[in-house]
């Protein structure tokens, strides 16, 4: 059964935080479960949120809630075990709106790190607006 795989070991990484203003727009507010928190990005294209778990996992689905207006376009998933180089597991097309949406990974690979990245934003200037981000699957035993 999928259950969640981010715990308070998982550790996570943001590609940049508007005007690194990390106590009101960090990377920990994507994981709180506030509807009224987000991780708010600096502007430029290639946006992304790499997360590293403390076991090995298998990805079954990625759920996001963006803020209509600042959702990206054209995104991709990678994964890797700890020591390995990332390779491609998906590509994804959020829609531009305020809902949470879901993503199903098909093969449930078998990986440590995830990096989701966020090739261009639907904003002019390249920013990212995430409220919820939450991994399914299962804890490799």
């Amino acid at each position: 059964m999928a259950e969640s795989l981010i715990c308070n070991s998982t550790q996570s990484r943001v590609s940049s935080v508007l005007n690194r203003d990390v106590k009101q727009f960090g990377k920990k507010f994507m994981f709180d479960s506030n509807e009224e928190t987000c991780w708010n990005s600096d502007q430029g294209e290639s946006q992304w949120v790499l997360l590293e778990f403390p076991q090995h996992v298998k990805v079954s689905e990625l759920r996001l809630q963006f803020q209509g207006g600042f959702s990206g376009k054209s995104c991709k998933l990678e994964g890797s075990s700890k020591e390995e180089n990332l390779r491609h597991i998906l590509d994804f097309y959020p829609e531009d709106n305020n809902s949470l949406q879901s993503f199903p990974i098909p093969d449930t690979p078998l990986v440590q790190k995830l990096k989701i990245g966020f090739k261009n934003s639907t904003d002019f200037f390249g920013r990212i607006i995430v409220y919820t981000l939450d991994i399914l699957g299962e804890k490799d035993l």
